[in-house]
């Protein structure tokens, strides 16, 4: 087997890859798990691409980052909420994923938090942009807000943000399947990933699951596919529920427009 540390440097080198400073680790994950399967190293680093693309998603939107900064850095300095409350909308609708949840997300987060209680830590796993709807989520000012994701760019961005809200900046660049947060929490977040972790290794998500020291995972799935000519509904439920097969945890289901939340308590008898 040929050198995994070349391999690595060519593709995140790449003119695609090589300004978010994605973990080696991501890479290295991938080459291993596919280079056996392929009788060529070329025909197992084409996979690997592909799966890379899909992690990073870029085809789902990112904002100018500089020009987000700015942004934030004159909203913070008027000091009015309602400039705060705009440019991270402006900064959500950026991003598929997020931009989907915006005609919700009034009430989504009370909703959720109605059942898990408000946390005083929270994890946001695989977090993509969904640090900036913050205003929105009636959390504690003092919050610990840990979020996770491989692209460098977007946590420096979701890092500024929060110290301009006067938070510790715990946005975190790692792996959560090569290295799950063992960051005790209340709630943990993973929002529109857990397909796409699948596509990415199968039976990835319960050994992820289970690895978090967290009260309640909140996993919400989109309701539709991207065209929104496909409901996606019974397959969500199957991803979710066949994660969780054997395992002692109590699921409750919130049924958004575009989006479905699984609210799994992974302690129900509370200890």
């Amino acid at each position: 087997m040929d050198d995994y540390d070349s391999l690595i440097e060519t593709i995140l080198q790449s003119r695609k890859y090589r300004h978010l400073a994605i973990p080696t680790e991501t890479v290295r994950d991938l080459l291993e798990q596919e280079l056996p399967h392929y009788r060529t190293q070329k025909e197992a680093v084409e996979v690997v691409r592909r799966k890379l693309h899909n992690i990073i998603a870029a085809y789902l939107g990112d904002p100018d980052y500089p020009a987000a900064s700015k942004q934030l850095d004159d909203a913070y300095a008027s000091a009015d909420p309602d400039k705060i409350r705009q440019v991270c909308r402006s900064i959500l609708e950026m991003h598929a994923s997020s931009r989907e949840r915006l005609p919700i997300l009034d009430g989504f987060y009370e909703r959720l938090f109605s059942i898990t209680g408000k946390p005083k830590t929270l994890l946001d796993l695989a977090c993509g942009l969904n640090p900036f709807a913050l205003p929105w989520m009636g959390l504690p000012a003092d919050i610990r807000y840990y979020v996770y994701d491989i692209h460098q760019p977007r946590l420096e961005l979701i890092n500024h943000f929060f110290s301009l809200q006067g938070l510790q900046p715990l946005g975190v660049k790692q792996d959560i399947l090569v290295n799950p947060p063992q960051v005790e929490a209340e709630v943990a977040l993973f929002f529109k990933e857990a397909h796409r972790f699948e596509q990415r290794q199968h039976g990835c998500n319960r050994k992820l699951w289970c690895a978090l020291r967290v009260r309640y995972l909140l996993v919400s799935l989109p309701t539709n596919s991207l065209s929104g000519r496909h409901n996606l509904v019974e397959r969500q439920r199957q991803l979710v529920y066949g994660t969780l097969e054997g395992l002692p945890w109590q699921v409750s289901e919130l049924m958004f427009e575009s989006e479905l939340v699984f609210c799994i308590d992974r302690q129900p008898d509370g200890k």
